[in-house]
C-alpha cells in the first residue's frame, strides 16, 4: 500500500517536473537546427551586451540583498516587537504585486534618477527579489538553537562575535540559498524594468524587442542563450553550495 502511495505521489509530481523541462528542452533542440542564427546572434555586440548588463546587475542586486537582507533576517527571527507582522507583510508584498505596477511605483517615487539607467534596472531587480533572501535568512536563524548563542555568551563572547561565529556560520545554508533565488529571480524580472529602464537594454527586454520587430526566428536564439547561461550559473552555484556545506 505504501509503495502504491509513493508512485502515485511520483506520477502526480512528475507531471509539474515535465510540463516545466519539456519547453525548455524543445526550445533548445528546435535552436539546434538552426545554428547558422545562433552564431549569427551571438556575434551580436547589442546582444552581448546586453547578457552583460543582465549577469552584471543580477549580481549586484543579489549583493545588496545580502548587506541588508541578512540583518533584517536576523531581526525578524530574534526580536519581538510591535508591528512585527506588519513588517513582515512589508517583505513579503512584492511577491504579490504585479511587476508592471512595481515599476509605475518606482518610476512614481524616484522619478527621472531611476529613468532609463543601471541604477533603474538594479532597483527594479532588487524590490522583486529581495524578499527571497530576507525570509530565507530569518528561516535560517530561526533554526539556529538559541542556547547556542546563550554559551557563547556565558563564555564571554559579544553578540557580534556570537552573531560572526554562531548564528551566521550556521544560518549560512538558508542564506546562500536564497541569495541564489535573489539572483535567479532579478535575472528573469521583466516588467518592472521595461517601465523603468529600457535602456541600457538588458537580455530579458531585448527578448521582447526582437520578438516584436523580427519574430520567434530572431527571439530564440537569445532566449535559448539565456536559458542556458542562467541553468548553469544555478547548478553550478548550487553544487558549490552542496560541496562547501
Amino acid at each position: 500500500m505504501r509503495r502504491d502511495v509513493d508512485i502515485i505521489f511520483a506520477v502526480l509530481g512528475s507531471f509539474l517536473l515535465l510540463y516545466i523541462a519539456i519547453p525548455i528542452i524543445f526550445l533548445i533542440l528546435k535552436q539546434c537546427f538552426d545554428f547558422e542564427t545562433l552564431l549569427q546572434i551571438l556575434s551580436d555586440e547589442e546582444v552581448l551586451n546586453s547578457l552583460k548588463n543582465t549577469f552584471l546587475t543580477s549580481a549586484i542586486t543579489t549583493l545588496i540583498a545580502l548587506i541588508f537582507g541578512v540583518p533584517l533576517g536576523y531581526i525578524l527571527a530574534r526580536w519581538d516587537f510591535m508591528y512585527k507582522s506588519l513588517v513582515q507583510g512589508i517583505v513579503d508584498v512584492p511577491i504579490v504585486i504585479p511587476h508592471s505596477v512595481v515599476g509605475i511605483m518606482l518610476l512614481v517615487t524616484f522619478s527621472n534618477a531611476i529613468l532609463d539607467n543601471y541604477l533603474g534596472i538594479i532597483s527594479a531587480m532588487l524590490f522583486v527579489s529581495a524578499s527571497f533572501t530576507i525570509n530565507s535568512a530569518r528561516d535560517g536563524f530561526l533554526s539556529v538553537d538559541r542556547k547556542l548563542e546563550y554559551v557563547a555568551r556565558t563564555l564571554g563572547a559579544g553578540k557580534l562575535k556570537t552573531f560572526l561565529t554562531i548564528s551566521l556560520p550556521l544560518a549560512l545554508p538558508s542564506i546562500v540559498s536564497g541569495a541564489i533565488m535573489t539572483f535567479a529571480r532579478a535575472i528573469s524580472e521583466v516588467g518592472a524594468i521595461l517601465v523603468v529602464a529600457y535602456y541600457p537594454k538588458t537580455a530579458q527586454i531585448l527578448v521582447i524587442e526582437y520578438f516584436q520587430n523580427f519574430g520567434l526566428k530572431y527571439s530564440m536564439p537569445i532566449s535559448v542563450v539565456l536559458i542556458l547561461l542562467s541553468l548553469t550559473i544555478f547548478v553550478t552555484l548550487r553544487y558549490v553550495f552542496r560541496r562547501l556545506c
